[in-house]
């Protein structure tokens, strides 16, 4: 039975809410129209889902935040490292069909007001970055690819080069998403993750052979490699994978549907 539609619920971060100059939010998975086992605000076009339900959905989650979905751009994630710059010529992009995403792409970063920079996800790391000096905003998709290919720390570099943005300045966010205790990965992933992050302690084995990957770690510390002040950098701690009841979990639920991690400058 589809559960009743309620208000769409927002989770916001407390470094960010400070910022006049700036709307970010992940949305929660109720509150929208769609049917099991996208129940109910399901934003993805690609998992299954009724797509007049999915554009129902995305209007809502745009209204709860007080934008238009034609201000809304969605990039095609490829678990890679590309970042892309985004303008005011771009709204609409991604937002009512794949086709029209921004290819290959994992973040996007703009200083164009008006432009909702939004990326989906189920399990995969949200990054949102802020720099209130040079009016610049970015959000990143970081899921093992993504981390390994240090989409966080390239995302930093293309706002100091497309912006001139101060590292010492930003203001990061890392939202919810599966945990260092739930995120379990074979040798492959095991090996990749040890090779670009040598020093850290971010594998560790289980009794069955497997590994668990801290993916929150990694990326707050492509952050602060990037030159971000670790006092500037926020870890949400909501494990997406025992958190159901709140957000989507592709490990814990498959097939299920994505919540967005969404900014953009007033």
């Amino acid at each position: 039975m589809t559960r009743r539609p309620a208000d769409v619920q927002l989770h916001t971060f407390r470094t960010l809410d400070e910022q006049p100059a700036l709307v970010s939010a992940c949305t929660e998975r109720w509150g929208g129209v769609s049917d099991p086992p996208y129940n109910t605000l399901n934003l993805a076009l690609h998992v299954g889902d009724d797509p007049e339900a999915v554009m129902e959905n995305r209007r809502r989650a745009a209204a709860a935040l007080g934008l238009e979905l034609d201000a809304f751009v969605v990039p095609e994630q490829v678990h890679r490292g590309a970042v892309a710059v985004v303008t005011v010529a771009d709204r609409g992009r991604g937002a009512f069909s794949t086709r029209e995403a921004v290819s290959a792409a994992d973040a996007l970063i703009t200083r164009s007001r008006g432009v909702a920079l939004a990326v989906m996800l189920a399990d995969c790391v949200p990054i949102l970055l802020y720099d209130p000096q040079r009016a610049a905003v970015g959000v990143a998709h970081a899921g093992w690819g993504g981390t390994v290919h240090h989409i966080t720390r390239n995302t930093v570099a293309a706002m100091k080069e497309e912006f001139g943005t101060d590292a010492t300045d930003v203001i990061a966010a890392v939202g919810p998403s599966i945990g260092p205790v739930s995120y379990e990965v074979g040798d492959e992933v095991a090996e990749k993750a040890r090779a670009e992050f040598p020093e850290a302690d971010i594998v560790r084995p289980r009794e069955n052979g497997k590994w668990l990957f801290d993916l929150w770690r990694s990326n707050v510390i492509d952050l602060t490699s990037a030159g971000l002040l670790e006092t500037n950098v926020y870890v949400t701690g909501i494990d997406t994978f025992v958190s159901t009841d709140r957000f989507f979990s592709d490990r814990r639920q498959r097939p299920t549907g994505r919540f967005m991690t969404i900014a953009a400058l007033r």
